[in-house]
This record gives structure tokens, sequence and C-alpha cells, in this order.
């Protein structure tokens, strides 16, 4: 249920094949090519995301390591994201499809990023929108490749929440920012409320911290089911807690751990619960 959250939702730092790179400069989950994680607890938590210099938690300055013990990431435990939400059925595109392979290719081959967008560009212009997502659905987890199709996907239909949702999705993970992020979400979510996709992008873009405990928050009570989201409210009060000295928000933060392992059974996932709430009880600032 909470399989791959961190690796949809990352910013880009470098081209990478499989490997894990869960800790190119903070996490900011990244990678042109994106990598599986596994459920270590040893990724950093929400409130360490970077999605670019724009973001302002990438500035949130937290107390001396000495004063208290970091908290286990939590959040990178799968969720539910773009790749869990069905696609159109394949259309018969063999030769956009062959002519797509033949660009991420050469792609490759020179690393020309100006290049790609722009025979990208027009091989999308040429095609009908259903065409471009069945021939771009085998390079998902490439948001080079995915933004320059769904641009034009979200132009002809500016009402289909999911590829909102993947081209916000591109576009966190190229860092375009939270401005444009956050849009592209809060269009999903006017075209399609039950999206959860779009709501984790809505939640995850917001720059100040206090805010995005919040935006959690009607995230987890939306949706009384999602733990990831739950969990994502404990890391960034947590966040919060540590980076103020907010007491009042440390005791949210382990109150709201306790909800989490209240509804957990899975033992690697009430390991990392724990592990967190032994952590927060233990802080003194």
């Amino acid at each position: 249920m909470w399989r791959g959250f961190r690796t949809r939702y990352r910013r880009r730092s470098s081209r990478s094949s499989d490997g894990q790179a869960c800790h190119a400069d903070p996490v900011g989950v990244p990678l042109t090519r994106a990598s599986r994680n596994r459920l270590t607890c040893k990724h950093r938590p929400l409130y360490e995301y970077r999605t670019g210099p724009s973001f302002a938690q990438a500035s949130v300055q937290r107390p001396p390591a000495a004063r208290y013990r970091r908290v286990p990431c939590v959040t990178k435990v799968p969720g539910v994201t773009v790749r869990d939400m069905p696609g159109p059925s394949p259309s018969n595109s063999h030769d956009l499809n062959e002519q797509l392979a033949r660009i991420v290719h050469d792609h490759n081959v020179t690393t020309s990023t100006t290049e790609l967008r722009k025979q990208l560009a027009e091989l999308a212009a040429s095609a009908t929108p259903d065409a471009l997502i069945a021939a771009a659905e085998p390079h998902r987890d490439d948001p080079e490749v995915i933004a320059p199709f769904y641009e034009v996907v979200v132009a002809a239909q500016p009402d289909n929440a999911r590829a909102l949702v993947v081209l916000a999705n591109a576009y966190w993970l190229q860092g375009r920012g939270p401005q444009v992020v956050g849009e592209l979400a809060t269009k999903a979510i006017a075209a399609d409320p039950a999206n959860r996709g779009a709501w984790h992008l809505w939640a995850l873009s917001e720059s100040d911290p206090r805010a995005r405990v919040r935006r959690w928050q009607q995230v987890s009570e939306r949706f009384p089911s999602d733990h990831l989201a739950l969990a994502a409210v404990a890391d960034n009060a947590a966040s919060v807690a540590g980076a103020e000295h907010d007491y009042s928000m440390l005791d949210f933060a382990i109150g709201t751990y306790e909800r989490l392992l209240e509804h957990t059974s899975e033992p690697a996932q009430r390991e990392a619960v724990s592990t967190a709430l032994s952590a927060l009880r233990g802080w003194r600032f």
C-alpha cells in the first residue's frame, strides 16, 4: 500500500540506472531514471525533501544533533502514486513507439537534453493524446520523456486529472519548483477530487513547513485509510518541532505516530514507527 512513494515524489539529481539513490542530495528523490527504494528506514523523512532551490524547507535549520536524536524515516514506505493509476488501453501506434525508442536511445548516447526536448516536441505534435499516453507509458520513470508528451496531452485534455498528475509529477522530478507543481495538482483535484495522487502532490508542493503539516492533515482526514499521509503529518510535525523547538508540535508528532502505530500491522512498518516514537520521546530542546 505504501510502496513507491519516495520514488515518485522526488526531484531530479543525476541520471542513474536502478541503483539506490535516496541519499542523493537530500532527497530529494531524484533521478532521471527512478530507482526503487525498499523499506529500510535509512532514508530521510518527508520534511527533508528538496525539490529545488526555491523550496523554503531547503533552508530550514535543525537544532544541533547532540540535543535530540534524528527520527527515522517512516514515509519512505511505499504508497499510491502515478504508477498505480490506470492508463488508457494501448493504441496501435507502433511507428510512434519505434520513433520514441530511437529518440530516447540517441539521447542516452549523446546526453543532449535540448535536442531531446526538440525531437520529442516535434514527435508529439503529430500524434493524438491517447497515442502519446500509450507510447510514453514504458518511459513513465523518465520525466524528460514524460513532460513533453504530457504537456501536449494536458493542452488537449485540460480536465484529464490523471494527465495533470503525471505532468505535475514529471515537473516535480525535474525540480521545476513548488508553484507549477501545486497549480497542476490543484487543477487535478478540481477535475477529480478522488484522485489521491493529486492530493499528495498538492500537500508535498507546499513550501512552508507548518502549512505543509496542515495540508497533510487535510489529506489524511479526506483519506482515513491513507497511512502514508498520516505518516507524512507526523514526519513534518517532527520537522517543525525540531527546527523551532516547539514542544506542542512535538507532542502532536508523537500523538500522530501513536495513531499510526495503532493502524499498522506489518512488522517492518511497526518497527519503523516504534523507533521514531522512541527517538521523539527522548528529545530535549
